[in-house]
């Protein structure tokens, strides 16, 4: 044999392979022999290190994984400062590798690598959401944290941005490198034992039949063979031909490897389903390097031979709530422990008492199962707790006579082992803060969901709950508890329209039959009279107004907010009672508009919508805040005060009631006071409108609900009252708004007849000085209206003064007196009102300057300008207190009218100029 293969000769390898046996196989002598070079460098001696050669794609993929292997590390406990260090690590040892990814990879950037940085980017983000987290930093991993996002970012950006938005798309997808990883350490072991000379693989194999006594001819070799392949079964000191030789494929092997490889894909979604879980559960617990039970160990329960007494179990419930609120106590067991102790408790005959104590501990762990207070349930741990508290209170129902609970009976007074039964708990506690969850789950769901729906099918069930615990109450409560479950009872009925209560006031009900009315008045007199804190009475009068506006009740409602003095105090009241009055207001101001009371419609709308926050206001939405941005705890906060979507309010509805009431009341005032200075804005938001549309260089037709208020508006002002009709009542105008009210063509028969009075009106005010007498039958055809109605709408302007005018019933004119003023007279009104105003305001700012320009004798000289003046001023300069303008004074020969405008203003003059 050439010595290129190894240092032994013939007979060596043939008496290695007659004397194999399991002691000659561990352990082999070694035979004396020449040292050369190659047995210097390749020796099977134990003390000398084997050599391992690699591949250049092996050295910089380990080098990948070791830093990346340390940044999980850092991961999990948050540590920016190592982590940010790792990635500067990790970028140096990519760039190395780039060559070999660019040669063996073809360009694509490996999935694990791209995966590493899609943890670290979310991890970061995450952090960084976490202000309160954020500011619990030390100030060295703070600092870091900055540094790391905004070079990940920047390196993202830069080089990934394709490839992490494809990773995203679908995350779950196994690595190839990291799976191929131990197949790779697989063989690399075999290839050591080759080139280690150690004992070949097929001498292994050949001894495993041997012992198996499995001789088939296939497995062992014949005679013939054994001598050719002496040379590849030895172990050799130097290189040997295996080294060179292409190893064959051993199908069972390849079996082998795939089914490890299947085994540890499973075992690895197995991890990732139980970390998920493990997640869900408790969210304060933190991961690890491997999916660890962080719960506490479970609590065993009685021993098989124990006697389960009332002492032993009230222990062990004592011992089970103990671990309640601590941070590794795993709160799904705890359920299952207490639910498991109930079921030991009746089986065991133990008593109602212990029963319903049992039952106030699963509520109370039902209720702490989500971590956070301001989050909503979820839906099995909502129906969980329904069931609970329902069967609480049919426990409590069942054996009424001999039980007593509340928070006043100390638990070392608590009787739980003989009638009568006294319990420490609330029910009535429990009953207030299901109906608080049913209003944070609803909230919680996308409002235009089927899972909306599917959650508003278990309000019943909670008025059930309500009318159940209201039955217990009124056999035992206080007068105080009472007034809280009717209260609660009140907050499920007060929004919802009865059509009962509209066919009852037309007749087509009994009176006998109950509806809500009757049931609103009874539980709201009730609390009225026996309420003893003003928050429950003030909650019950709105929820009542806005029963009875939704119901057109609009005199009661009126009343009933004016009696309660309300507007007064509200602003003391906490925000959630602030937002029930808002909405209250609003359902008032809908029920004027519909009672055509437009004026009362305009004030009571004209708060919620002065400053365009009528969706905050309401609580039906958040707006982006201008000066500052709010906080996330403020943010919280707000969004916790939310209305449920199924008891909002049209906003559109509420806006374009408030613009056309503003209309009917602006259009006219503007016509009565067109040329004067000192005309007051009724409406802001109003005016805006108008202001928008004059300011609109091409006007074309109008398309949205404020377009069409503000074209009736121009229609209006030239006493074209049909135009104005059309664009309030047309079918889109129906669409959006009008349809939406109960009986809608009243409202639209309502709004056709106040258009037509109104635009009268108008029409009276823009031309009266154009006619000097008017009749009144024309007038009537004029506008469609009846002649009765018109007399009686001239006969009140002329009484309020609004019409210089006198009727003339013989001959049924309205007879002008022309005493309104004329153009050129508005404008010197105007000028003498400015003129005043300058002259006030030049006088105020003299005071303020402080000191005078000396001892000048200023009153004398007034006394003597007054003197001189007469007439139209009583006082001098220096009469301060006395002296201002009485009156200015207008004489017109056209009509013989005379005009004047006395105003009483308080003119102050100082003694010392500066």
């Amino acid at each position: 044999m050439s010595k290129f293969f190894g240092g032994r000769s013939d007979s060596e390898s043939s008496s290695s392979e007659e004397s194999s046996s399991d002691e000659e196989l561990q352990v082999q002598k070694k035979p004396q022999r020449q040292i050369n070079a190659a047995a210097i460098l390749f020796s099977d001696d134990e003390a000398d290190d084997k050599r391992v050669v690699r591949s250049t794609k092996e050295k910089r993929y380990e080098a990948l994984f070791n830093i990346i292997k340390n940044i999980r590390n850092s991961k999990k406990i948050k540590d920016f400062n190592k982590m940010l260090s790792s990635f500067e690590e990790l970028l140096k040892a990519f760039d190395k590798a780039k060559p070999v990814i660019a040669k063996e990879e073809k360009g694509v950037v490996p999935r694990f690598y791209i995966r590493i940085l899609v943890e670290m980017e979310d991890l970061i983000n995450e952090t960084w959401e976490d202000s309160a987290g954020r500011k619990s930093m030390s100030k060295v991993n703070g600092k870091s944290l900055g540094a790391l996002r905004q070079k990940l970012r920047k390196y993202i950006r830069e080089n990934f941005e394709e490839e992490v938005a494809k990773f995203r798309e679908n995350p779950d997808a196994e690595d190839e490198e990291e799976e191929e990883e131990p197949d790779k350490e697989e063989s690399e072991e075999e290839d050591r034992e080759v080139r280690g000379g150690s004992v070949p693989k097929e001498k292994k194999q050949k001894k495993k039949v041997v012992d198996d006594d499995d001789f088939s001819d296939d497995e062992w070799p014949s005679s013939s063979d054994s001598s050719s392949s002496s040379d590849e079964e030895k172990p050799t000191g130097g290189y040997t031909r295996d080294m060179f030789l292409k190893k064959a494929v051993d199908p069972e092997e390849e079996m082998m490897k795939e089914k490890k490889k299947a085994e540890k894909i499973a075992r690895r979604n197995l991890e990732k389903q139980r970390a998920k879980e493990s997640d869900d559960e408790d969210e304060d617990a933190e991961g690890g390097w491997n999916v660890v039970d962080r719960t506490a160990t479970k609590i065993a329960m009685f021993s098989k031979d124990a006697e389960i007494t009332h002492d032993l179990v009230v222990k062990k419930l004592m011992e089970i709530v103990a671990a309640r609120g601590k941070k590794k106590t795993n709160r799904k067991e705890q359920i299952e422990l207490l639910n498991e102790l109930y079921t030991i408790s009746n089986d065991n005959n133990l008593g109602p008492g212990m029963l319903v104590k049992i039952k106030f501990a699963i509520i109370a762990a039902l209720f702490d199962y989500n971590p956070k207070l301001s989050d909503a349930m979820k839906s099995d741990s909502w129906e969980k707790c329904i069931d609970g508290v329902d069967k609480l209170l049919d426990l409590m129902a069942e054996h009424d006579a001999i039980i007593t609970t509340g928070n006043l009976i100390l638990d070392e007074n608590e009787v739980l082992d003989q009638e009568p039964y006294k319990v420490r708990g609330c029910f009535l506690t429990a009953v207030e803060r299901l109906d608080e969850e049913f209003i944070k789950v609803l909230k919680a769901c996308d409002a235009h969901s089927n899972e909306y729906v599917d959650r508003l099918k278990d309000e019943p069930k909670v008025v059930s709950i309500l009318n159940k615990a209201e039955a217990l109450i009124l056999k035992s409560g206080s007068p105080s508890e009472i007034c809280r479950i009717y209260l609660k009872r009140i907050e499920h009925v007060y929004f919802k329209f009865d059509p009962h209560v509209i066919d009852q006031k037309a007749g087509k009900v009994e009176r006998s039959v109950e509806t809500s009315m009757q049931l609103m008045d009874k539980l709201c007199k009730y609390i009225y009279s026996k309420d003893s804190t003003d928050r429950l009475r003030t909650r019950a009068i709105l929820c009542h107004i806005y029963h009875h506006a939704i119901h057109d009740n609009w005199y009661e409602a009126r009343d009933l907010m004016l009696m309660s003095h309300l507007q007064d105090s509200v602003h003391h009241s906490d925000p959630a009672t602030q937002i029930l009055y808002n909405r209250t207001m609003v359902q008032l101001g809908l029920c004027g508009f519909r009672h055509a009371a437009i004026k009362d419609a305009h004030n009571a709308l004209l708060d919620i919508q002065l400053g365009g926050r009528s969706k905050e206001l309401l609580a039906q939405g958040l707006l982006p805040q201008r000066q500052h941005e709010r906080s996330s705890e403020q943010e919280k906060i707000e969004k916790s005060r939310q209305m449920p979507f199924h008891m909002h309010i049209n906003l559109e509805m509420l806006e374009c009631v408030y613009l056309v009431s503003a209309m009917l009341i602006e259009i006219p005032y503007l016509s009565a006071h067109e040329y004067d200075a000192r005309r007051r804005m009724i409406s802001k938001s109003y005016y805006q409108q108008l202001r928008s549309s004059e300011r609109q260089a091409l006007v074309g037709p109008p398309e949205s609900m404020r377009e069409h208020v503000v074209a009736a508006s121009k229609a209006m002002r030239n006493g074209d009252w049909r135009k104005a009709r059309d664009f309030i009542i047309n079918d889109k105008m129906n669409a959006k708004v009008w349809d939406l009210f109960y009986d809608a063509d009243n409202v639209r028969t309502m709004l056709c007849r106040k258009i037509q009075e109104e635009s009268m009106r108008t029409y009276l005010f823009t031309y009266s000085n154009v006619y000097d007498s008017i009749s009144i039958p024309i007038l009537a055809d004029m506008f469609e209206l009846e002649v009765n109605a018109v007399h009686a709408l001239v006969s009140k302007m002329i009484i309020n003064e609004e019409l210089m005018a006198s009727l003339d019933q013989p001959s049924q004119c309205i007879v002008m007196h022309r005493t309104e003023p004329s153009r050129l007279q508005s404008l010197a009104l105007q000028l003498s009102d400015k003129i005043g105003q300058l002259v006030e305001n030049n006088e105020r700012l003299l005071e303020q300057r402080g000191q005078g320009w000396g001892p000048r004798n200023w009153e004398n000289r007034g006394d003597q300008r007054g003197q001189r003046e007469g007439g139209n001023f009583k006082g001098g300069r220096g009469d301060r207190d006395q002296g201002g303008y009485k009156g200015v004074s207008f004489k017109s020969d056209r009509g013989g009218g005379n005009f004047r405008r006395d105003q009483d203003r308080s003119q102050s003059y100082g003694k010392a100029w500066n």
